[in-house]
C-alpha cells in the first residue's frame, strides 16, 4: 500500500536540545490498551444516546464508505475478523498508551498527559488536556495567557507558532490549527521516514474567533471522536445565530432577560463573537469575563461586556439583557439579579439528542459545539491520507468499527479526556455564584484547576529538571517554520 506523499516537506531542521542533556529514562514499556469495537461493544455505544428515535440511528453497516483518493485499496478483511481482532503496537510507533498518558518513546515527552510527567506538549486550554504538575510545558502561543491563567504563572512553559519546527531527538515537532479554542493544535511528529499527527480536539468549521483547522498530512492520524455518531450535524454558523438572535430579541421585546450557558473557555466567546450585540446589553459570568480578555488581547472581536454588578445597569437594561454564564451558574443566588423570570437555555452539541435540555431543565438548547460533527470526523480524517487511526475519546467503538470497514487500520488509544470543563468552571466556580462582586480573586479562584495546586516536593522536582532540559532548547536558537 502507497503511503501519503511527504516529498514537500521541509528538510529537517538542526537538532535544537541541548548537547548531552540528562533525560529521564523512558518508562518501562507495556501493552497498549485497545477498546473493542465488537457488535456488543458497538451497541452500547448506540445505547449512549438515549431518547433518540430508532428510526433517527442508522445501521452502522449501512454508513457510507469513506470517500478514498487512494489508487489502491487493500484486500479487504472479513468482517468477523475486523471486529473481534485486537490490535498491538508496531515497532517503532510514535506515540503510544502509558499510564500517564500518550508518549512518544523517541522523543521522550508526552501529549496532554493525565498525570504528572517532565515533558508534556498541550494541544489546548481545557482541562481534560491541559493539567497542573507537568516539568515543563510545550502549547501554541495563543494558548499561553490561557495555561498560565489556569495553571499558574510560574508553570515552565515554551510557546510555538503554528508551522514552527522544533527537533527534540531526532523528532520534529511542530502545531497546526485545530480550530477548537483559541490556541487550539494539532501535533505533528517526523521521525525516521514517519509522519503522525495527534488532532486534540478540533472541529473543522471556522468560527471567527481562533485559526481554522487545517488538514495535515499524515500516515497514523490520532483523532477524537467526542460526537462519532450519524445523528451528530451541526447547523451552520448562520442558522445557529439567527435562532439564539431570534430566542434573545423575543425575550428582551418581553422584559426578559436571556441567560445562556456555555463553557466559559472557547464556547462562550465563540457566542459572544456571534450574536447581534444591538439587541441589548451583554453580560458576561465571572469566570467567562478573563477569558473574554485574553481573547480580546489575541485580536479577536468581541462585543462590549459588563459584570453583573456594573453600576450603570440598571433593572430596566437587566431585563433586556444576554447572559453568558457557565452551567454551573444554573439555580445559583446569582441568577436572582436578572429577574424573578428570565429565559434560560443552553448551548451545546449533546442538544441534539431529545432529552437532553429537560434534564438540564432549561427552555431552550441550541446544538453548538466546538467539536467535529460526524461529517467532520470523516472530513478530517479523509483529509489526512492516513491509513492508519487511533481514536481517543467519545463514540470509540462505532468509529473504530466503521473505520475498519473502510479499509483503514483503526483501534482505540484509552486516554481520561472527554470532561473538557468539569473542573476550573465547575466545581470552583461557587465562588462567583453569590451576590457578592466579583473581584480579581474570585476570578482567579474560578481557574484554579480542580484539586488545587501540587506544590509537592516531587513536582518541585520535576518542574526544575525539565527546565534545565525542556523540550526544546529555547535560548539562543531559531526555530524553522515547516
Amino acid at each position: 500500500m502507497t503511503g501519503p506523499d511527504h516529498s514537500s516537506l521541509p528538510d529537517p531542521p538542526v537538532d535544537l536540545s541541548p548537547p548531552n542533556a540528562a533525560f529521564p529514562s523512558p518508562p518501562e514499556s507495556g501493552p497498549v490498551r485497545a477498546t473493542s469495537d465488537a457488535d456488543a461493544a458497538v451497541q452500547r455505544e448506540l445505547a449512549t444516546a438515549q431518547h433518540v428515535p430508532a428510526e433517527v440511528m442508522p445501521d452502522v453497516q449501512n454508513i457510507p464508505a469513506l470517500p478514498t483518493d487512494r489508487t489502491q485499496d487493500p484486500a479487504p478483511t472479513p468482517t468477523s475478523v475486523a471486529r473481534s481482532r485486537p490490535f498491538v503496537a508496531d515497532a517503532g510507533d510514535l506515540v503510544i498508551a502509558r499510564p500517564e498518558g500518550l508518549y512518544c518513546p523517541p522523543g521522550d515527552f508526552y501529549i496532554d498527559p493525565w498525570r504528572p510527567v517532565d515533558r508534556a506538549v498541550i494541544t489546548h486550554g481545557h482541562s481534560d488536556h491541559a493539567r497542573w504538575g507537568h516539568g515543563h510545558y510545550l502549547a501554541h502561543r495563543d494558548s499561553e495567557a490561557i495555561l498560565r491563567r489556569r495553571l499558574g504563572e510560574s508553570i515552565q512553559l515554551q510557546t510555538l507558532e503554528y508551522g514552527e519546527v522544533v527537533n527534540h531527538h531526532g523528532v520534529k515537532v511542530s502545531l497546526h490549527p485545530a480550530g477548537h479554542v483559541l490556541g487550539s493544535a494539532q501535533v505533528r511528529l517526523e521521525h525516521g521516514g514517519r509522519v503522525w499527527v495527534a488532532s486534540g480536539d478540533y472541529k473543522l468549521e471556522a468560527d471567527g474567533t481562533c485559526a481554522p483547522f487545517e488538514p495535515v498530512r499524515c500516515d497514523t492520524f490520532i483523532t477524537e471522536s467526542t460526537f462519532g455518531l450519524p445523528i451528530y450535524r451541526w447547523p451552520s454558523q448562520a442558522e445557529l445565530f439567527a435562532e439564539i438572535d431570534a430566542w434573545w430579541r423575543r425575550n428582551a421585546e418581553a422584559g426578559r432577560a436571556s441567560v445562556l450557558y456555555a463553557y466559559a473557555l472557547g464556547k462562550a466567546q465563540r457566542l459572544l463573537h456571534g450574536v447581534d450585540e444591538s439587541i441589548g446589553p451583554i453580560v458576561a459570568h465571572g469566570a467567562v469575563e478573563p477569558l473574554n480578555e485574553v481573547y480580546r488581547a489575541a485580536g479577536v472581536r468581541m462585543p462590549r461586556t459588563f459584570l453583573a454588578t456594573d453600576p450603570s445597569l440598571d433593572k430596566a437594561a437587566l431585563s433586556r439583557s444576554l447572559v453568558i454564564a457557565p452551567p454551573s451558574a444554573a439555580r445559583s443566588t446569582w441568577l436572582r439579579r436578572f429577574g424573578a423570570d428570565p429565559a434560560d437555555a443552553f448551548a451545546s452539541g449533546w442538544m441534539q439528542l431529545r432529552g437532553t435540555r429537560r434534564r438540564r431543565g432549561v427552555d431552550r438548547g441550541f446544538v453548538v459545539s466546538d467539536h467535529a460533527d460526524w461529517p467532520g470526523l470523516q472530513s478530517a480524517i479523509r483529509a489526512t491520507g492516513a491509513e492508519r487511526i487511533f481514536v481517543t475519546h467519545g463514540s470509540v467503538p462505532v468509529m473504530v468499527r466503521w473505520l475498519n470497514e473502510q479499509g483503514l487500520r483503526a483501534q482505540a488509544f484509552a486516554t481520561e479526556y472527554g470532561d473538557e470543563d468539569d473542573g476550573p468552571e465547575g466545581a470552583a466556580a461557587d465562588a462567583l455564584t453569590s451576590d457578592a462582586p466579583a473581584d480579581a480573586s474570585s476570578e482567579k479562584a474560578a481557574l484554579e484547576p480542580a484539586g488545587g495546586v501540587d506544590r509537592s516536593a516531587d513536582a518541585a522536582r520535576r518542574a526544575s529538571e525539565a527546565a534545565e532540559s525542556p523540550i526544546a532548547d529555547g535560548t539562543g536558537t531559531t526555530q524553522e517554520s515547516a
